[in-house]
């Protein structure tokens, strides 16, 4: 019965991350491309309903998720929480007014399950509890240099790319805000409200608004089947990472790493799948048009 609730809960908080990302992308389409990448775009974006609604239906989908994960293991509810891409795509296909095409199923089905089963072989491990902060330097130097440079690229390419280049800098702060709440996490548990005299806490909240900004950004600069996939591999794989570099947190190894070395390469293909498909190209269309008006 329990592992029957972690299964369709996470499913459904899939299905509600899907319905609130093609709500955000819906508003933040239409905002001027002036915008893009300042503050304006979310002050802007508060004041559509739509855009309030998404974030209202993306708020509701953690909290599916959290129901989940109270009846299931970690390592059975985020692969199919990962599965968000493919209840979007259907969506974004339905507001075209079309069906999705075979190649863009396959897309599709690739992003998907390639970041299901990377997380699906997640080795268990506790590592560091409360890192300390020459364990974070290195990683927050690389982290804001990646970042940089994804977005300076972005200013200088054509609509598809800035779209990929923008969700992938959303991707690693998203990464950065999952091991930055596990750090304040670990932080009020030892310390109490005593935690909020170390920076962790007010990080988190930097974090969390500029990769709040820089999604709506990608949402603005294209399709969702550009976005959405880059940005549900890049944090996973991210996250990953930032867990093993700054926590101690072990990585996979024999089997496991080579399913996730092929799940990666496969969610790369769907990614790039998705990004040459008309889908995008429509959405990007419709995207300029609406900035235009």
């Amino acid at each position: 019965m329990s592992l029957a609730v972690a299964v369709t809960a996470a499913l459904l908080a899939a299905l509600t991350f899907a319905v609130a990302a093609v709500l955000q992308q819906a508003a933040a389409a239409a905002a001027p491309t002036t915008q893009s990448l300042h503050p304006r775009l979310l002050l802007s974006l508060l004041r559509q309903p739509l855009w309030l609604a998404g974030v209202g239906m993306a708020a509701a989908s953690y909290v599916i998720q959290g129901v989940a994960l109270a009846f299931g293991p970690l390592v059975l509810v985020m692969p199919l929480a990962s599965t968000d891409l493919l209840f979007a795509l259907p969506l974004v296909a339905w507001r075209q007014g079309r069906r999705l095409t075979p190649t863009e199923t396959i897309g599709a089905t690739c992003t998907a399950g390639g970041v299901a089963a990377f997380l699906a072989v997640l080795p268990s491990g506790e590592g560091t509890a409360v890192p300390g902060l020459a364990d974070w330097v290195p990683l927050l130097i690389v982290v804001v240099a990646l970042v940089a440079g994804l977005l300076a690229m972005g200013l200088r390419t054509p609509a598809t790319v800035r779209t990929g280049a923008y969700a992938a800098a959303a991707g690693l702060l998203f990464a950065l805000l999952d091991a930055l709440t596990k750090g304040a996490a670990g932080l009020f548990r030892n310390e109490g409200l005593d935690a909020l005299t170390h920076w962790e806490p007010y990080a988190l909240i930097v974090v969390g608004i500029t990769g709040l900004l820089l999604v709506q950004s990608s949402y603005q600069a294209g399709s969702l089947a550009i976005s959405l996939p880059v940005i549900d591999t890049v944090e996973p794989v991210g996250s990953v990472l930032m867990g093993a570099a700054v926590f101690r947190e072990p990585l996979a190894t024999g089997w496991a790493l080579a399913v996730q070395i092929v799940a990666g390469i496969l969610a790369i293909a769907g990614i790039v799948i998705l990004s040459r498909s008309e889908l995008g190209e429509a959405e990007a269309d419709s995207s300029a048009t609406a900035q235009r008006a």
